[in-house]
């Protein structure tokens, strides 16, 4: 996946996910520190309001589009989660649809030492769906021979049914964090049949695909879809509050 494709064709974020953010706090946010950053969809949202931030990214690609778009306050770091040093604590800390990509092995312990005591960690994401189910029916069969879902499993193995959903599961059981909160913010778009398979070409289960199938797929899709289509991105929000010292 190409940095120019992810900027081009991933939605952005509302400023609905902030307040929501900010309304957990319950006080200003200063400082955060986001997680594998991508090219900046998160991080703008929260620079722009004010928030000092800190946007880490294992991918340099990535990490040069990323400072193409944010504000020039924005301190990057090269860097994968698990090589963060704590040598700072943060308000806030976040994952924008990149979690799933740390390591489960001492994650909440090393999300607890980036965080103020009370400070806030938060996570959000959630697949994009086409909203007619005609549409969505005609991709699916178009896929099927090649791809059975696009879909992300669970990490932890949660079932879709389930209220509480991953990572909220983990940080329930995690001794770091209280106060664990799950939300869901409406986000309806409306893009070209070319930009909605540009952005299926940015999803983990299509990049898996060897070439040749991957280019068959998305060419089975484009003759299936409208000329423009209504595109359902809810976003899931967990938010969940670090504990003093256990």
């Amino acid at each position: 996946m190409s940095a120019q494709a992810y900027e081009r064709f991933r939605p952005g974020y509302p400023a609905a996910l902030f307040d929501t953010v900010l309304t957990y706090a319950g006080r200003p946010i200063r400082t955060a520190l986001e997680i594998g950053a991508g090219t900046g969809k998160a991080t703008r949202l929260f620079a722009g309001r004010g928030v000092a931030v800190t946007a880490t990214e294992p991918d340099g690609a990535m990490l040069a589009e990323l400072r193409r778009h944010v504000p020039a306050g924005v301190r990057t770091v090269r860097a994968a989660f698990e090589d963060l040093r704590p040598d700072e604590r943060y308000g806030l800390v976040y994952a924008a649809a990149a979690l799933h990509w740390t390591k489960p092995e001492g994650r909440w312990p090393r999300v607890a030492a980036l965080l103020e005591p009370g400070g806030v960690f938060a996570s959000f994401g959630g697949p994009v769906r086409l909203a007619a189910p005609a549409v969505e029916e005609a991709v699916r069969a178009a896929r099927a021979p090649f791809l059975a879902s696009d879909d992300i499993p669970s990490p932890d193995g949660t079932p879709p049914e389930q209220d509480m959903q991953w990572p909220g599961t983990e940080l329930q059981r995690s001794e770091w964090f209280a106060d664990v909160r799950q939300c869901v913010i409406e986000r309806r778009e409306t893009m070209t049949a070319r930009d909605y398979v540009g952005l299926l070409s940015t999803v983990s289960a299509y990049l898996a695909l060897p070439a040749a199938d991957r280019e068959e797929v998305y060419r089975r899709i484009m003759l299936v879809l409208p000329g423009t289509v209504e595109i359902a991105a809810d976003i899931t929000v967990h938010l969940a509050r670090r504990r003093g010292e256990p």
